[in-house]
């Protein structure tokens, strides 16, 4: 009889609620079987558009502010230029939590809606500034709303089955690191029309008079077609009351009582799954832990991204490659190619079967011998140059991002559903502070080392790379144990 009566709750338990999102697409995963290619297309789209405008204005943001006259010698520009790259980040890291928390409460949807609806608007503003204000407010609006990178992440591991979720989250870095190489080069071509297209753009015409709206509109174009498609995106938090809630709760309880010898594990399971619903994230040390080491392996990226671009132009002479603009441009898109083959093809059966730390833990061993040949490239020329740094390229930039996404599924596996937003809040909110001063740190590295050319230790840009292993070497000792701790833990 009572078993009777259990089945019967059970089958309750099983019960669909109609009005709840988070139901339907647990139901819908349910059903489905195969890659959710349509879930996975929303996710590109919106990590693509949150990408673009933190990178497309480097190519131009020299002229922008010879432009404005702020700088009386020309030496200065390069500082007022870091204020303004700095103005997103640091906006950013003042309202990344707060806009995860909202997402836990209200949804993830709307929240997305906010953070295109931001890039549509504050970045072609940005494009018609005329000022240093008027380009460091609109910069900071813009990371103040963009809410978009902590809550799609969260968004990529609920929308889809549990066995792609590897591949959602690999989706979110991929796009993220493909903009990273498409924004450049939408700001680099488009920025000035009327002096590169003088028969398309004349000089009394807006593009003329306002030289660096043009990419801005592109990407705002762009995200306006985000926008329109997002309508429809899915929800995907779970909106019970608390009378669903406890009742779910009763009837796992009742269904590991089926079970006999596993009755005790299970509800102790129940019971800690209520207790984390309200605990205090700053005191979950498997989730502090991981934003940790995100934070240190983030500032050695944008490190290395700032540092790069300089390296390769510098001249043979000084340790560079004496590439031009271009050759750089072309390094970076084949980069993003094979990165997304990679991330895409290789990364998701490569997780599954190492697991998310000891792919973290071999991306990072395997980079700081890769960064430490880089000076070592640097002595070659020709054909075998150009070769040899697009495979090293590829190479870093593919552990780089298997590296982040690893640290994107522990982030995750560390919190419940009701939390796991505002989580994503707390890790942007570190990284934005961290990143803020990343192309500040290694800017700096990098003009004082190219001054050191003839010193006995470590000379010129030798000692750039070994700054950079220094840091990643840091990180990678971080994902061991006791500092890094698994959920369970």
């Amino acid at each position: 009889m009572a078993r009777t009566e259990n089945n019967a709750l059970l089958e309750k338990k099983k019960e669909y609620f109609e009005n709840c999102p988070g139901c339907k697409i647990d139901r819908l995963n349910e059903e489905q079987r195969g890659v959710p290619y349509r879930n996975l297309s929303y996710i590109w789209t919106v990590s693509l558009c949150t990408a673009l405008p933190i990178s497309s204005l480097f190519p131009f943001i020299y002229f922008m502010i010879r432009d404005f006259h702020i700088a009386e010698i020309e030496e200065d520009i390069g500082f007022y230029a870091g204020f303004v790259g700095s103005s997103f980040m640091i906006g950013r890291a003042l309202t990344s939590f707060f806009w995860g928390w909202l997402a836990d409460r209200y949804g993830r949807k709307p929240i997305i809606l906010i953070g295109i609806s931001s890039v549509v608007l504050f970045n072609a503003l940005f494009g018609l500034s005329t000022s240093l204000w008027m380009a460091l407010s609109m910069r900071f609006l813009l990371g103040c709303f963009n809410s978009l990178l902590g809550t799609i992440r969260a968004y990529a591991s609920e929308v889809c089955r549990e066995e792609y979720r590897s591949v959602a989250l690999s989706v979110v870095s991929t796009s993220r690191g493909i903009g990273m190489i498409i924004g450049p080069a939408i700001g680099g071509f488009l920025a000035q029309p009327a002096e590169k297209f003088p028969n398309l753009f004349a000089e009394s015409s807006i593009f003329g008079r306002f030289p660096y709206f043009l990419p801005c509109l592109v990407i705002s174009v762009y995200a306006v077609g985000v926008l329109a498609a997002c309508w429809w995106l899915p929800e995907t938090l779970h909106m019970h009351d608390k009378k669903v809630s406890e009742r779910c709760d009763s009837f796992d309880v009742l269904e590991a009582s089926s079970e006999e010898s596993d009755e005790k594990e299970y509800v102790t399971e129940v019971k800690e799954r209520k207790i984390s619903k309200n605990a205090n994230l700053l005191r979950n040390w498997p989730l502090m832990s991981v934003i940790i080491v995100y934070c240190v392996f983030s500032l050695q990226e944008i490190a290395y991204a700032e540092t790069f671009s300089l390296w390769a132009v510098s001249d043979k002479k000084y340790g560079g490659l004496s590439f031009s603009s271009q050759d750089v441009g072309e390094v970076l898109a084949i980069s993003g190619f094979g990165l997304l083959l990679f991330q895409l093809l290789l990364y998701p059966p490569i997780e599954k079967i190492l697991g998310p730390i000891t792919v973290t833990r071999i991306s990072a061993a395997v980079s700081i011998p890769l960064l430490a040949s880089y000076p070592y490239i640097a002595m070659l020329s020709g054909i075998t140059l150009h070769l040899v740094i697009n495979c090293a390229s590829i190479l870093r930039n593919t552990l780089s991002v298997t590296l982040v996404t690893g640290l994107f599924i522990l982030q995750n596996n560390a919190v419940p559903q009701s939390q796991r937003a505002a989580a994503n809040g707390i890790s942007m909110t570190a990284m934005s502070v961290f990143k803020a001063f990343g192309p500040v740190g290694g800017g700096t590295l990098f003009s004082w080392a190219q001054k050191r050319q003839v010193s006995a230790f470590l000379p010129g840009d030798e000692m750039v790379f070994f700054v950079l292993n220094l840091v990643q070497f840091i990180g990678l000792l971080l994902t061991f144990k006791p500092f890094l701790a698994q959920p369970h833990e």
